[in-house]
């Protein structure tokens, strides 16, 4: 006989045989806390369809935390990216285990992990400390690590099934409507903070279309004024960390307007003063935009700058990054080929570029029927 059931006190249980151990002794596992005699049945009948078909798991009180922090993430941390290891840990920590950590791993359900997306919906306290709600994305995100994490679970046979499968995480919402200025408010912007101590940081983004960590990760051993480039080698995503391109093409070098190499040559002279006026005490971290002490930027802070220049020159309002996409529209509009645009920008195809731009590219067909009809009529 595999299997039987029992009953201890007012549960039922069963016990499945699932082989032998190296000394030829029967390894028996028991199942129990069921209500009722038809559900331990039905759990038996599974139970031995999977020995059957060798997908059985054995009963485990590991719970999900041990299985998250203790398990899964120190082996799966040579695969991925250094910022992208962090992020998974961060959300792990902050997010999943204060509130369902304790739980056994076996336990978790799709209803259980809809119920962690709820509650991280809401405002909460978790550990004496309010916690603002998270937003959609933010949940969809924290779904993802644990989709992936429990994947691995099932492979491991640690669990028969993923339950983040049948979890519904919250919708996102509606990416942004992507802001663009004109050249002229552009021009304004850049006429406003001409006497900004990172002037050369705002030129840099409106004239190469830089990302915000890129132009902040930027070190001095990247530019080249002389030949009037920068090689895009790093990012800075906190205050402290820097990460490499995710992909090839992140990784380029970015041609130089005259203006934009004076600014910098401006900048770099700037900087020297600080440096000496500062002494022992400058954190030299070789970053061509840093505090006047050396150390990194935060990123947000910078993107508050910007926010309050903005409002300042009384131009439309407008995001930090909305200057990469002001840099690529206007280039298209300029009759810039797309192809240069893409290699620019970063992007790892000129698809990309095409669909993400595509509000520019009516005025290219009404330029190019207006050329090609001048080039018929001779």
């Amino acid at each position: 006989m595999r299997g039987h059931i029992r009953k201890r006190g007012s549960k039922w249980c069963f016990v499945v045989d699932v082989g032998r151990d190296e000394n030829g002794k029967r390894i028996r596992r028991w199942h129990s806390g069921f209500k009722r005699r038809k559900d331990a049945e039905r759990a038996l009948a599974e139970a031995l369809r999977r020995l059957d078909a060798g997908t059985y798991v054995a009963p485990s009180k590991l719970t999900l935390r041990d299985f998250l922090v203790d398990e899964w993430l120190p082996a799966i941390a040579g695969t991925l990216r250094e910022s992208t290891y962090e992020s998974y840990a961060g959300n792990i920590r902050r997010h999943v285990v204060p509130a369902i950590g304790a739980r056994r791993l076996q336990q978790v359900t799709p209803a259980l992990l809809n119920s962690l997306y709820a509650e991280l919906g809401r405002e909460r306290e978790v550990e004496g400390e309010r916690r603002e709600p998270l937003s959609p994305r933010t949940i969809r995100y924290v779904h993802t690590i644990l989709r992936r994490a429990l994947a691995d679970a099932v492979r491991w046979n640690c669990i028969a099934r993923n339950p983040a499968e049948h979890a519904t995480p919250p919708r996102a919402r509606q990416a942004p409507k992507m802001q663009t200025w004109t050249a002229e408010q552009l021009r304004a912007f850049l006429e406003h903070v001409r006497g900004d101590r990172l002037y050369a940081a705002w030129r840099l983004l409106a004239t190469t279309g830089m990302r915000r960590g890129e132009v902040l990760g930027l070190t001095w051993d990247n530019v080249d004024l002389d030949a009037a480039r920068v090689s895009i080698a790093e990012t800075l995503i906190g205050a402290r960390r820097r990460s490499t391109p995710k992909t090839d093409s992140g990784r380029r070098n970015v041609a130089l307007d005259p203006e934009t190499v004076e600014a910098l040559r401006e900048h770099a002279q700037s900087q020297a003063e600080e440096m000496a006026a500062m002494g022992p005490g400058y954190e030299n971290s070789n970053l061509v935009f840093c505090n006047p002490d050396g150390r990194p930027l935060w990123p947000r802070s910078f993107s508050r700058m910007f926010e309050r220049h903005v409002r300042a020159a009384a131009l439309p309002r407008i995001r930090l990054h909305d200057l990469r996409h002001t840099h690529a529209t206007l280039a298209l509009q300029a009759g810039v080929h797309p192809k240069v645009v893409q290699e620019r920008l970063g992007h790892a195809t000129i698809g990309i570029t095409l669909d993400t731009y595509s509000h520019a590219i009516p005025a290219m067909q009404e330029d190019a029927a207006a050329q090609i009809a001048a080039l018929i009529a001779g």
